[in-house]
């Protein structure tokens, strides 16, 4: 899919956009019904054939899953898509840090750049706080109990996702914000 995006040359058209995202999504909700977790979506490891179909490839950090739910390393998914709950240092994890995964891949199509690029850790959960808004009460608070949450997070209140995706349509954005 990256080389894919580059030889483009710009964003995908929408279309394409669309096609690709329902693939992933069928794929990833194929995987999951099958009791796996992908764990590492990102453009480098969906392949496209010729005829425009999406194949999901590199399975080498991928983890069966069950109830309860396991305890697992954060250590997985590249930092540019991997989850907030994982980057605050939750270990029980479960299928939703594949479906942010794809929110990151779909956004990545529609603009032709990655929506949250940290270069460590900290920056990359502190771009995510910048546009979803930093953890409090009302708005995720499961997130002030993970190890890696901490009081001092400067407190920004979000950004609509609107003005971050410009080449989407206001149905694309409302999934994205999802």
């Amino acid at each position: 899919m990256k080389k894919y995006m580059r030889s483009i040359g710009g964003p995908l058209p929408v279309e394409t956009v669309k096609k690709f995202t329902y693939q992933i999504l069928q794929a990833t909700a194929y995987c999951h019904a099958h009791r796996v977790m992908h764990r590492d979506l990102k453009p480098q490891n969906l392949l496209i054939d010729k005829d425009g179909n999406v194949k999901l490839a590199d399975f080498g950090l991928a983890r069966a899953f069950g109830l309860p739910v396991k305890t697992y390393t954060h250590e997985v998914v590249t930092l540019w898509y991997r989850a907030p709950e994982i980057l605050l240092g939750c270990k029980e994890y479960s299928t939703p840090i594949d479906i942010w995964s794809i929110g990151c891949i779909f956004a990545e199509m529609a603009q032709r750049r990655a929506l949250f690029i940290g270069d460590s850790e900290i920056d990359q959960i502190f771009k995510v706080f910048q546009v979803q808004g930093t953890p409090n009460q009302n708005y995720w608070p499961e997130a002030l109990k993970y190890q890696d949450f901490k009081e001092g997070f400067p407190k920004w209140k979000g950004i609509p996702m609107s003005q971050h995706v410009k080449n989407m349509d206001e149905y694309a954005v409302d999934l994205l914000s999802q």
